[in-house]
């Protein structure tokens, strides 16, 4: 039977998890512009970020580099940064006209590694969830902890990071989205942008 301190670090990931952010906005706005498939690898990417920092809070590395200021600061840029030019991207996006967005589109091969790779790159630069992997850890990991407890947080966090991430992908890419994003395509982009820049100068200023 599960106990109640691994009960604790998975209510503690679903809240990370599920609450929305930069992660969950991209897999939404993937999923309505560019389809499922494609959201979904994307997702793939942010639960593989996530194992990342689930590793690094499992062996110690991550409370390392919360404990250093040039460390956090640098996770935090690169956030930002990169949060900003996800913002650009969008607002670009959101400029250009249905025909060229069409035209666009139908030139594009398949970016699906670039996706996961997006994916991975928003999770590991964002410092909030080193934060919450420490926090999992400390709720779970107790000095009395029965062996496998480890694996059991860090496995049952990977099936709940699917099925959250996994969940925005379906649910943003069914047919009534998709055309609720036709009809608002660039309202939504706009949206997005905004979001993103919001976002990413957010961490950039928590620098200083």
């Amino acid at each position: 039977m599960i106990g109640s301190p691994i009960l604790l670090a998975f209510g503690t990931y679903v809240l990370a998890a599920a609450s929305p952010g930069p992660s969950n906005m991209a897999i939404m706005d993937v999923a309505m512009r560019d389809g499922r498939t494609r959201a979904l690898m994307l997702a793939s990417g942010v639960i593989t970020g996530s194992l990342f920092w689930a590793i690094l809070a499992a062996t110690g590395i991550s409370a390392l580099l919360a404990a250093y200021a040039q460390a956090l600061l640098l996770i935090k840029v690169v956030g930002g940064v990169y949060l900003l030019y996800l913002a650009l991207r969008a607002g670009r996006s959101a400029m250009q006209s249905t025909a060229d967005r069409t035209s666009t589109v139908a030139g594009q091969a398949p970016r699906y590694l670039s996706l996961y790779r997006q994916g991975v790159l928003m999770h590991i630069s964002n410092p909030k969830a080193i934060m919450s992997w420490m926090s999992i850890m400390s709720l779970g990991l107790r000095g009395d902890a029965p062996p496998g407890t480890l694996s059991a947080i860090i496995g049952g966090c990977a099936a709940l990071g699917v099925i959250i991430f996994g969940g925005y992908a379906i649910v943003f890419s069914t047919a009534t989205m998709i055309a609720c994003y036709a009809r608002a395509r660039r309202w939504i982009q706009g949206l997005f942008s905004a979001l993103f820049g919001v976002a990413g100068l957010k961490l950039l200023v928590s620098t200083n």
